[in-house]
C-alpha cells in the first residue's frame, strides 16, 4: 500500500488491480494480463485507448499554449472554439457554455449560477431543486447532496436541507411497482407525487429539476414510456427548468446524439457534460444554460465587481483542444450512428440473460446497459447490501472483463463507442462465466431465498 487515498473504494479492498496500458477496447495491468474494456473506463473512454489523432491534438496544444486562465476577460481561441462546436451540438438553441474539471463541479456550477440567476430576475426565493431518489449528480459537497445513493451521503453530514434539496420517486418500475400497477399507472402515480410536493413546497420556491435521461450509477434505469412528458409537462405548468445531466448519456452513449433525445426530453434549460467529453483523455466538464439566463447575470456581474465562480482550470486549453478534436473525430467519422449497430446488439445479447436463475431484470439502451441479480428471481427479492453484485465485477474481471457493480447488485455495461459485435460477444461470453460462478457462490453461501 502507498499513499494514495483511493476515491470511490472500500479502504480495506485496495490495490487489486493495476492498469498499466490500454489499447483500443483493451486494457493490460502490470503482470500482463488483457481485459476487455466493459465499462469504457468509468463511462467514459468512447474512442477507446490510444488513438493517435487525439494524442497528437494534445501533444500540439502543449507544445503551443500549455496553459492559460480564462478569468478577468482573457480567453484563448481553441477554448471559444470548444464553446461553439458544443453549442452547436447540443439540443439546446444558443446555449452558454462554462467549463470545468468533471460532472461533479459542472453540476455543481449550476446550482451556483441557478441561485446567481434568480437573484438577478429579482426571485431569489427561487433556490430549491428537486432531484430524485436513487440518484447521482456528483461528490463535491453540492452536487452529492443533489445525489441520492447511500454511499455518496453516509458519514459526510452534507447539507442537504441548507441547499434546498427535494427529492422525488426513482422511475424504476421494476423495483418501485406497487402491486399490479401497469408502466402507465407506475408513471402518472409517481408524477402526481411530484406535482403534489411542488404545490406542498411551493412553486414559487422551486428553481429546477434535475434528471439523467438514463441513469449510470444507480443501476442503468431506463424510465417507462411518457415518464419525461408527463414530468415535463407538470414542470411547466409551474415554471420550473428541467436540467438534463448528461454526464454519462452525452454523446452517442444511448444509441442517439444524446440522451434526452432518445428519451424524448424537449429543450431542457440547462445541460452537464464530461466523460465523453473528451473521451476521458483530459479532464473536462460542460455547464450549459441558457442564454437568456446569461444575459440576465451580465449587469449583477458588472455591479458586484466579477461573477465570482470559476475554477483554474476551466477552458485549460490542452482539454479544450483534445475536446474539439474529439468531437471532430464523432462527427467526422460518424461514430454515434456507427454505434448504435454494436448497442442494438449489445442489447438483444444482454437479455439472453433473463432467463439466468440469478437475473431479475436486464435493461439499457444503445452502448449502456444493465444486468440485477437477484436473491430470489420469481419475487425479485433483492441482496442484502453490494456484496454479491461485488463478487460478480470480481468473477468478471478474473475472467478478463472489467464492468462495474452499481446500485447494489447490477452489473454495468458501457464499452467504447468503437466496440465491434465481435467485441460485444467476447463480452456476454466473459458475463455468463461470471454469473455461473456467482450463482455457485450463491448456492455454495445459502444467499438465494
Amino acid at each position: 500500500m502507498n499513499h494514495t487515498i483511493y476515491p470511490t473504494t472500500n479502504f480495506k479492498a485496495i490495490e487489486q488491480l493495476t492498469v498499466e496500458r490500454g489499447e483500443g477496447c483493451y486494457v493490460w495491468d502490470n503482470k500482463g494480463n488483457r481485459y476487455i474494456e466493459g465499462l469504457a473506463g468509468l463511462w467514459c473512454t468512447a474512442l477507446g485507448y490510444g488513438n493517435q489523432e487525439v494524442i497528437q491534438a494534445a501533444t500540439e496544444q502543449m507544445g503551443k499554449l500549455s496553459f492559460s486562465h480564462m478569468f478577468g476577460g482573457k480567453t484563448h481561441q481553441v477554448g471559444m472554439d470548444l464553446a461553439e462546436k458544443l453549442a452547436e451540438m447540443i439540443p439546446m438553441q444558443d446555449a452558454m457554455i462554462s467549463f470545468g474539471n468533471s460532472g461533479s463541479d459542472a453540476n455543481d456550477s449550476h446550482i451556483k449560477m441557478l441561485r446567481y440567476y434568480h437573484q438577478a430576475i429579482g426571485r431569489p426565493e427561487r433556490r430549491k431543486i428537486i432531484a430524485r431518489d436513487r440518484s447521482y449528480h456528483g461528490v463535491t459537497v453540492a452536487s452529492a447532496s443533489l445525489t441520492g445513493l447511500p454511499v455518496t451521503q453516509n458519514h459526510f453530514d452534507l447539507p442537504v436541507d441548507a441547499l434546498g434539496i427535494l427529492r422525488t420517486d426513482h422511475p424504476h418500475y421494476y423495483r418501485g411497482k406497487q402491486g399490479g400497477e401497469s408502466e402507465a399507472e407506475f408513471v402518472a402515480r409517481i408524477v402526481g407525487n411530484l406535482e403534489a410536493m411542488i404545490v406542498r413546497e411551493g412553486p414559487e420556491t422551486i428553481a429546477a429539476f434535475i434528471a439523467e435521461p438514463i441513469t449510470g450509477a444507480s443501476g442503468v434505469i431506463v424510465p417507462p414510456e411518457g415518464y419525461y412528458e408527463k414530468v415535463q409537462a407538470v414542470l411547466n405548468k409551474y415554471g420550473i427548468m428541467f436540467w438534463a445531466d448528461e454526464v454519462i448519456t452525452g454523446f452517442g452513449r444511448t444509441g442517439n446524439d444524446f440522451g434526452c433525445n432518445t428519451m424524448g426530453i424537449k429543450s431542457p434549460d440547462m445541460m452537464t457534460f464530461a466523460k465523453q467529453l473528451s473521451s476521458a483523455y483530459m479532464p473536462i466538464s460542460a455547464s450549459a444554460i441558457r442564454r437568456d439566463m446569461y444575459d440576465a447575470m451580465v449587469d449583477q456581474s458588472a455591479a458586484a465587481g466579477a461573477f465570482g465562480h470559476g475554477y483554474t482550470y476551466s477552458g485549460h486549453p490542452v482539454a479544450c483542444a483534445v475536446a474539439l478534436k474529439v468531437l471532430e473525430i464523432y462527427q467526422r467519422d460518424d461514430i454515434f450512428a456507427k454505434a448504435a449497430v454494436p448497442g442494438e446488439y449489445m442489447q438483444k445479447r444482454l437479455a439472453e440473460f433473463k432467463d439466468h436463475p440469478l437475473v431479475g431484470e436486464v435493461r439499457g439502451r444503445g452502448l449502456l446497459g444493465a444486468i440485477e441479480l437477484v436473491a430470489n428471481k420469481a419475487t425479485g427479492q433483492a441482496f442484502v447490501g453490494g456484496a454479491v453484485g461485488g463478487f460478480a465485477q470480481k468473477a468478471a474481471q478474473d475472467n478478463g472483463l472489467l464492468l462495474r457493480a452499481v446500485a447494489g447488485s447490477s452489473l454495468g455495461f458501457c464499452p467504447p463507442l468503437i466496440i465491434t459485435t465481435a467485441q460485444i460477444d467476447e463480452i456476454i461470453e466473459k458475463t455468463a462465466i461470471a454469473l455461473d460462478v456467482t450463482l455457485d457462490h450463491c448456492v455454495r453461501e445459502k444467499l438465494l431465498v
